[in-house]
C-alpha cells in the first residue's frame, strides 16, 4: 500500500467525500487540479478509491493508513502554515474557519491582521460534541489545540489551532474554504472595527451586494 500513498495521495484520500469531483478535491486541497487528477489515477490502479459518479474510498483502512502517513510526515516536518489550513479539511467532523480566519477567508486572503509567522493560530469554529474528537485529530499532526488562544512564547513553534464551540454550525464556503457567514463576520468585524475598519472597506469593494456604512 505505502509505495502508492506518497504525500498527496495520502492527502487527497483524506480529502475525498463521498461523491466529491477530482475538482472539489483539488480545491479543498489547494493543489493544482492536474496533481490531484494524476494521484487519484494512481490510487483508481491501486484500488483505493474509485469513481462511480464522483470519487469514494474504498474502506476505512485505506483513510487510516493515509491518515497515518500524513501525521507520520508531520511528526518530521512540522506542517507550514499553509499545510494548517488544509488539515482541518481531513477530519470527520464539520468546522468553519472563524474570527480572524474569516475574514481571511471572506477577503480571500486579502486582509490579514494580529499574526505574523512566529506566532500564527487559526481560528475554527466546531460543535461542542465533536471538540474531543477533533482535538485528538489535530493534535496527530503535531499541532497543539486549545479553546482560547495561548501566548506565543509558551509553545513550541508557531501555530496553534483555536478551536470554538458551538452548539451547531452554519456554514459557507469561499474557495474551498468552510467558513462562518459574511453577515457573522462582518458582524465580527464592526465589533472589532479598530482591527478591522479597512477590512471592512475591502469587503464593501469586493462584494457589490453589499451596501455597508463603513465610513
Amino acid at each position: 500500500m505505502y509505495e502508492v500513498l506518497d504525500d498527496t495521495a495520502a492527502q487527497t484520500i483524506l480529502a475525498i467525500e463521498s461523491g466529491d469531483s477530482i475538482r472539489r478535491v483539488a480545491q479543498n486541497l489547494h493543489t493544482p487540479y492536474e496533481t490531484v487528477r494524476q494521484a487519484v489515477n494512481r490510487l483508481e490502479d491501486a484500488g483505493y478509491v474509485t469513481y462511480d459518479n464522483g470519487l469514494s474510498v474504498v474502506n476505512e483502512h485505506v483513510r487510516d493508513a493515509a491518515h497515518e502517513l500524513v501525521a507520520a510526515s508531520a511528526g518530521v516536518s512540522p506542517p507550514s502554515i499553509e499545510e494548517a489550513y488544509v488539515i482541518p479539511q481531513f477530519g470527520y467532523w464539520p468546522f468553519a474557519f472563524t474570527r480572524i480566519d474569516a475574514v481571511y477567508v471572506w477577503t480571500q486572503g486579502g486582509y490579514q491582521v494580529g499574526r505574523n509567522p512566529d506566532d500564527y493560530p487559526l481560528f475554527l469554529a466546531v460543535r461542542e460534541q465533536d471538540i474531543d474528537a477533533w482535538e485528538a485529530f489535530i493534535e496527530s499532526f503535531d499541532l497543539p489545540t486549545a479553546v482560547e488562544r495561548q501566548p506565543g512564547d509558551e509553545l513550541d513553534g508557531p501555530l496553534q489551532i483555536v478551536l470554538e464551540p458551538r452548539t451547531s454550525l452554519d456554514i459557507e464556503h469561499v474557495e474551498g474554504y468552510p467558513v462562518i457567514p459574511r453577515a457573522e463576520t462582518i458582524e465580527y468585524m464592526r465589533e472589532n472595527s479598530a482591527q478591522f475598519q479597512s477590512g471592512l472597506e475591502m469587503l464593501d469593494r469586493m462584494y457589490e451586494d453589499l451596501k455597508l456604512d463603513v465610513t
